[in-house]
């Protein structure tokens, strides 16, 4: 089926109409008309191969919502009309140890991005949600609760799972103390869902202009992290730090804030740690570990607790003619916190 999209056609070409041909749909595929995608860094990243991996053309969008519109003979978990959503991923081996458990972000065969991916059936390029209608097998497919604000979910699909991953591995409940590094699309996410887990809360930044709006998104603190007074105030506190920061940082300062057993865990930065100082590792017993995203019955746990306790993204709505723009605005942290393209702008 032809779709229009947004599409980039090489590093240094900015996004444009693309049409292009969806597959049609296998036995176990559901068809969707995308009403809204979220806007990534990780768009941004891939639409001009920062990491090195990009296959063009590219259409970026992993935080997807919409409807049903069509179902293949097998399906049994959608109908159409149903609402729907699509995030990180549209396929695993399925049969590896972490795809055995639920865990296909980490699949040992490599999962198939939603889009800069090869489809493990035909050898085709995945293309993302910047487009009309996406074609996926239902079980990379998250059922969407009706009550939830469908723009506000969007970003649940990357920048919810991303930190809620942790939060739940880590076990965190009302009994936790947990802090969040930076305050972007992750960021606040981060401190939402923390708050709602029931754990308490702070925020470090190097901006004492954002205590007002952390407190806001559910921080109970804020600590200047550029402050050595404050930060030795709160050693030895924190279960679980967030690390939310994409680029690279020194984070030499935040271990000794964790506790026995404390945990700093990397969800934004793909890259190199240089000079990390392992002391305050060893005489604490603490650890700094990796997340990345969720599994399909996580995600789905999570969309199922964000309609429960009232929680969206904080979202800047835009249209499809203006991606570039946003890109650019995106790159000096100019959204509070995640834009997301009402799809319903994207016409001939």
């Amino acid at each position: 089926m032809k779709v229009l999209g947004y599409a980039a056609q090489n590093p240094a070409a900015p996004l444009a109409p693309f049409t292009f041909d969806r597959r049609e749909p296998r036995p176990d595929d559901v068809v969707i008309d995308i009403l809204y995608c979220g806007v990534c860094h990780s768009d941004l990243h891939q639409a001009r191969d920062d990491w090195g991996f990009s296959r063009y053309p590219i259409v970026p969008g992993h935080e997807i919502v919409g409807r049903v519109v069509a179902i293949g003979d097998n399906v049994t978990k959608f109908k159409p009309g149903e609402l729907a959503a699509i995030g990180c991923m549209v396929d695993s081996c399925r049969v590896c140890h972490p795809c055995q458990q639920g865990l296909e972000q980490y699949c040992e065969e490599g999962n198939i991005q939603t889009y800069n991916g090869i489809d493990r059936h035909d050898g085709s390029l995945t293309l993302g949600g910047y487009s009309q209608t996406i074609v996926a097998s239902e079980d990379f497919v998250l059922h969407l609760p009706e009550n939830i604000d469908l723009k506000g979910a969007a970003p649940l699909l990357c920048a919810g799972i991303t930190t809620w991953s942790p939060l739940r591995r880590w076990n965190i409940n009302e009994n936790s103390k947990v802090a969040v590094i930076g305050l972007g699309g992750l960021g606040h996410m981060a401190l939402k869902l923390a708050n709602a887990l029931g754990a308490e809360v702070t925020l470090f930044t190097r901006s004492a202009g954002k205590e007002a709006d952390a407190r806001r998104l559910g921080a109970h603190h804020v600590v200047l992290s550029t402050d050595d007074a404050q930060m030795k105030e709160v050693q030895n506190q924190f279960d679980l730090i967030i690390d939310t920061v994409p680029y690279a940082h020194d984070i030499n300062a935040y271990v000794p804030t964790l506790t026995l057993d404390g945990t700093l865990v990397f969800v934004g930065l793909l890259g190199n740690i240089a000079d990390f100082y392992t002391v305050p590792l060893i005489l604490g017993r603490r650890s700094v570990a990796g997340s990345c995203i969720g599994g399909i019955a996580e995600t789905q746990e999570m969309l199922d607790f964000c309609a429960q306790h009232g929680i969206t993204a904080d979202v800047e709505v835009i249209t499809i003619d203006t991606i570039n723009e946003a890109f650019e605005r995106m790159l000096k942290s100019d959204v509070k916190y995640r834009f997301v393209i009402d799809m319903a702008s994207l016409t001939l």
